[in-house]
């Protein structure tokens, strides 16, 4: 898996592909490679471990075509290597193939294949592709859609895949099954992607394929239709995300840059959904009338990594402030427990891509049993969009890096305005429906306030990064907190991270506190503040170290350090809470040398289980 770019057209691809793949680095790679066809039909590979620069260093000087197909790997079979780098071709290099997902009969395929003569060059499930489709083409003159789509009837399991054919080079046929392809319409050119930050450069028309769906693509338009030949029509839309977007814009690391857009980011989450006349939230996207909404006696919320996190955010929000029981599990788990889907029960999908397939698949057991779900996705058009039965795009912008932040920020907004419209259609009274909408629109000014602490919050990271682990605490509100700060500090500075309940250190993680494994403790000045400074003081009577983030300093006793948050209302604090620890992680990865934007073994978009 990770990022496919393919363009054809009278201009040179190369260009357009390794400029394409140098935008998808931020999913995630390992290898990345090229394959081009020229106006006399040759097929050109060209591919490396290592990244997009290793490539584009290792290119020949005559690597020129009209048509080609690019890909970034993130290794899901064999190690990361120049052999199982992406495309893969047949053993008489007329197909080449690029390939996101998994091939779960791969095995079954390879071994049928290699019986039948097929020489195999890599440990890939992805080269079993390029020799079905050879089979499929054998020695005559057939379309290469025809074989693509043989081969695929022949597959299990998930793909996006870009192919071409040296002796068909006026076209490129793409495929999608769980792993996301968009066309990208141009003048007299046509672009593929898995991702539209490989296109919008070039165009801001796309067109979104759906699972099952193939496409044959040309420099003069496209043909879309399905594995068993029925045309489909498919319209374009327009991505309004600007080419700007994916820049650095003068930060050193797209991470800081989306830290630092957090402000922007909440105000257009905000943006035309807050009504002070009744003091509640406007959610159109949701698809029920308050009538339904009324009849909802349960909430579930699903996501994967931060996602999770954000919605154990949520489902306190919505307990809080609509008093309906709300709970958020793993959605990688779900479908695998044969999970009770209640028709009283909301189910809420979260991923940032909208293309998390674990989430997606857990989506599609929902609404095979007849249950209803709602999505909260940064990403117009995508799998889980379009599969929910009403939803809230977030509006964040582009994420480029790995870690989420301005993201997982405005997926918590989000959950706010839920829980905002869902207990104003409940219990809540006017009194506090005007106090939560005060409190997110203050939200943008607190959060620039946290990050005028940006210098402070960097020199407290050097001294706690050189630390083997840290344990990240909080109570009720907080505990959701401490585990995305946790699992932020984890994945880019590769420094070992605990989150725990605040309740529950003296039932067995005090044994671990020592000067060695300083604490970050969330401290909001709330009806438990009595007994977060307690748990504070126990750690210190162990000599543990203590990083307070609160809304006024503990003792100088209970805490080394404190890093200052601005008082929101007790039910939005963990929003604010969480900005210091997104600058602590940040911070300490730079501090240790890290690849902050692209931590290692990680991908932005995980389309594979």
């Amino acid at each position: 898996m990770c990022g496919i770019v393919a363009y054809i057209g009278p201009k040179d691809a190369t260009t357009f592909l390794l400029e394409g793949l140098q935008r998808l680095e931020y999913r995630g790679y390992d290898s990345a490679g090229v394959a081009v066809l020229g106006k006399s039909g040759a097929l050109k590979v060209c591919k490396t471990k290592g990244r997009v620069a290793d490539l584009a260093a290792a290119l020949p000087a005559r690597f020129k075509g009209t048509t080609g197909i690019g890909h970034t790997r993130w290794a899901t079979h064999g190690e990361p290597s120049d052999a199982n780098a992406h495309p893969h071709t047949d053993n008489a290099e007329r197909i080449a193939v690029v390939h996101n997902g998994i091939i779960e009969n791969a095995d079954e395929l390879r071994a049928k294949l290699t019986a039948e003569g097929a020489v195999f060059r890599s440990e890939t499930d992805t080269e079993v592709l390029a020799h079905l489709v050879a089979a499929h083409l054998g020695d005559g003159e057939g379309q290469l859609e025809d074989a693509v789509r043989a081969a695929l009837k022949l597959v299990v399991g998930t793909y996006g895949i870009a192919v071409v054919d040296s002796a068909q080079p006026d076209r490129i046929v793409v495929a999608r099954n769980g792993s996301p392809i968009v066309l990208g319409l141009g003048e007299k050119e046509m672009f593929a992607a898995s991702d539209v930050a490989a296109l919008v450069r070039y165009t801001r028309q796309v067109v979104h394929l759906e699972d099952g769906e193939l496409a044959v693509v040309r420099a003069d338009g496209f043909r879309t239709f399905t594995e068993d030949a029925r045309t489909v029509t498919r319209q374009p839309s327009t991505v309004d995300w600007e080419v700007g977007s994916y820049d650095t814009g003068g930060y050193e690391h797209y991470l800081l840059k989306e830290i630092h857009e957090q402000p922007a980011a909440v105000e257009r989450t905000l943006s035309g959904r807050l009504d002070e006349r009744f003091a509640t939230a406007h959610l159109g996207g949701l698809n029920l009338d308050a009538r339904e909404l009324r009849e909802i006696r349960r909430v579930k919320i699903l996501g994967c990594g931060s996602a999770y996190y954000a919605g154990e955010m949520g489902a306190q929000l919505i307990e809080e402030l609509a008093r309906i029981p709300a709970h958020s599990e793993p959605a990688s788990e779900f479908r695998y427990r044969n999970p009770v889907i209640e028709a009283d029960t909301l189910y809420v999908a979260v991923s940032q891509s909208g293309e998390t397939y674990d989430t997606l698949a857990a989506v599609q057991e929902i609404k095979r049993k007849g249950g209803r779900v709602l999505g909260v996705v940064n990403t117009v058009g995508s799998a889980i969009a379009r599969e929910c039965d009403g939803g809230i795009y977030l509006h964040a912008g582009p994420e480029i890096s790995v870690a989420s932040t301005k993201a997982f920020t405005s997926t918590v907004i989000a959950f706010a305005l839920l829980a905002l419209h869902f207990g104003r259609i409940h219990d809540l009274s006017p009194a506090d429906g005007r106090r939560i909408v005060s409190a997110l629109k203050a939200l943008p000014g607190h959060i620039r306030q946290i990050l005028e602490q940006d210098e402070e919050i960097a020199e407290l990271a050097a001294k706690y990064a050189d630390n083997a682990g840290m344990m990240f605490i909080g109570r009720v509100r907080g505990y959701p907190v401490a585990r995305e700060g946790a699992q932020k500090l984890k994945e880019i500075s590769y420094v070992h991270a605990e989150a725990y309940p605040a309740s529950e250190l003296k039932h067995g993680p005090l044994a671990l506190i020592s000067p060695e494994l300083p604490t970050v403790a969330l401290v909001p000045d709330d009806e438990l503040l009595d007994k977060n400074l307690t748990t504070l003081g126990e750690i210190k009577a162990r000599s543990g170290r203590v990083l307070a983030v609160a809304h006024r300093a503990p003792e100088a006793k209970l805490a080394d350090h404190c890093i200052l948050v601005p008082k929101s209302e007790p039910e939005l604090d963990p929003l604010l809470l969480n900005i210091p620890l997104q600058l602590l992680a940040y911070h300490a990865a730079v501090a240790l040398g890290r690849d902050v934007d692209k931590p290692r073994n990680l991908a932005k978009s995980v389309t594979v289980e």
